[in-house]
């Protein structure tokens, strides 16, 4: 038996090196070399560059900031340049950073001063500081109240200006919630969005190729992702109005992305039975990826809640995902069978669903199945950090089932079940589908307390303890806002 050829030998049938084969190979490998070098070459992003094309001038700078503190619109006058703004240069693309400094594994303060070196002080905002319906009523406002007026490079500003947000889903969901008052207002164009994912799951983030997490440890990843953040192409996301009536009482420690409100009407065309309490209260927000209600929501619930009392034991994507699995282990995901404890049974003990199917504006009643212990209705492909339990489904299957396939600016929620722990389990593990419910294009959820005191809803990764009552009905509605979200793809 002939030998095998030494270790940087290469060996023919004959025993003997081929030339041809040499040569072919080591110009394959050349031009490989010289493809990835060029395009390491390509992404190498200058920094006084990219400086001058995002900063604002110091005169609009201090002026947006002046009136975001000050709450005033007219609080930055002050700073407006008396010989006007011709000849001050305007950024290419103006650029303004919100941070979650308690987003994921909490690098938020780290970020920011890298940002502010980077960019300024003023165009890096700080959520604890400065909350983005405070931008967006006067520092924007600000901006435009100058653009009307003349300036040049405040109107420049105005037209081209894009927003990134450094946090997780849903502080991506509070940004876009806040510049969603724009669109009502009639103050267009709304600033795209682009994502720096800190958060623990990141499904919008992964939706629109921001990925699922940030890499601290690359420097130069700041820089690129601003890059990319400038130049990147937009598109648009749907947005779901939610509105919680419930029969007197308060949600306690409400998220963001849900306010009290004075009086939300629920559609008059699908009419309420039984009698109605004498003191009704009510809720709103928006979401942008999911809400759901049941197991998955308790499990989120009690995750936030630890991290927030223990953020020393919550330092990063990893430890938060352990965590997490901590507390599905704990709720009774797996021990269903063996309980008689009603907080552990399916939803359909609680739960009355309706909804408005493709090309239907008639409502009409889903059977939720008795098996389910979550319900989750979804508007991304992406859920529970990347994965889709809702899944490819094959053209048989949808015309089957009268559903369509799948986008996140088609006006339809897909609407999903999960069982127990191991049913959970093999959804996340993308081993088997979800249980497919239905396709939407409004949702009503009807809940009634029985043996239960209180359910747990989710808008977009932040959960909330709604308490419910047997007298009375708690009723939640979702329909598609009628503007979109605009986001800058990754």
């Amino acid at each position: 038996m002939d030998s095998p050829p030494s270790e940087g030998e290469s060996s023919t049938s004959q025993g003997e090196s081929s030339p041809l084969r040499t040569v072919s190979r080591s110009s394959m490998m050349e031009s490989i070399r010289s493809y990835g070098l060029s395009r390491l070459a390509g992404i190498k992003i200058d920094t006084d560059e990219l400086r001058r094309r995002l900063l604002m001038p110091q005169y609009l700078r201090l002026a947006m900031l002046d009136s975001i503190t000050k709450k005033d619109v007219d609080g930055g006058d002050q700073h407006f340049p008396s010989s006007g703004s011709a000849d001050v240069p305007c950024p290419e693309s103006p650029m303004i950073v919100f941070i979650n400094p308690r987003s994921g594994g909490r690098n938020g303060p780290l970020l920011k001063e890298r940002l502010q070196k980077l960019i300024s002080e003023e165009q890096v905002l700080d959520l604890e500081d400065v909350k983005p319906h405070e931008f967006v009523r006067y520092g924007l406002a600000c901006i435009e109240k100058w653009a009307n007026d003349g300036d040049f490079c405040a109107k420049e500003i105005r037209q081209n200006i894009r927003i990134v947000v450094a946090g997780g889903d849903g502080t991506v969901g509070w940004v876009l919630g806040c510049l969603g008052e724009l669109n009502q207002n009639g103050r267009e164009p709304v600033p795209p969005v682009a994502i720096i994912p800190l958060g623990t799951g990141n499904d919008l983030s992964r939706s629109f190729g921001w990925g699922g997490s940030y890499p601290f440890t690359r420097k130069s990843g700041i820089k690129k992702t601003l890059h990319r953040a400038s130049v990147g192409p937009v598109s648009n996301l749907d947005s779901w109005h939610v509105v919680v009536q419930m029969p007197g009482g308060e949600v306690a420690d409400p998220p963001h992305s849900l306010k009290a409100a004075e009086e939300c009407s629920l559609d008059k065309t699908l009419e309420i039975e039984g009698d109605l309490p004498d003191k009704v209260n009510f809720y709103e927000g928006v979401f942008y990826n999911y809400f759901s209600i049941g197991m998955d929501a308790k499990v989120a619930y009690g995750f936030h809640h630890f991290r927030n009392e223990k953020p020393h034991l919550a330092q990063g994507p990893l430890a938060n995902k352990i965590i997490y699995s901590g507390y599905s282990c704990s709720q009774g995901w797996f021990l269903t069978t063996c309980t008689s404890d009603p907080c552990l049974r399916g939803l359909k003990n609680i739960l009355k669903m309706h909804v408005k199917k493709v090309n239907s504006t008639e409502w009409e009643q889903i059977p939720v199945p008795k098996s389910v212990r979550a319900v989750v209705a979804l508007n991304l492909h992406n859920y529970g950090s990347g994965r889709n339990p809702w899944g490819n489904l094959k053209p048989k299957y949808l015309e089957k089932r009268g559903f369509v396939e799948a986008r996140s600016d088609d006006g339809l929620l897909e609407i999903f079940g999960l069982k127990e722990g191991w049913h959970a389990s093999f959804v996340m593990t993308e081993l088997i589908s979800a249980k497919h419910i239905a396709q939407a294009t409004s949702i009503r959820m009807e809940i009634r307390g029985g043996e239960w005191k209180e359910a747990f809803m989710q808008m977009d990764g932040e959960p909330w303890k709604q308490p419910i009552c047997n007298d009375y009905s708690t009723f939640v509605e979702i329909n598609r806002v009628p503007f979109q979200s605009v986001l800058v793809n990754g």
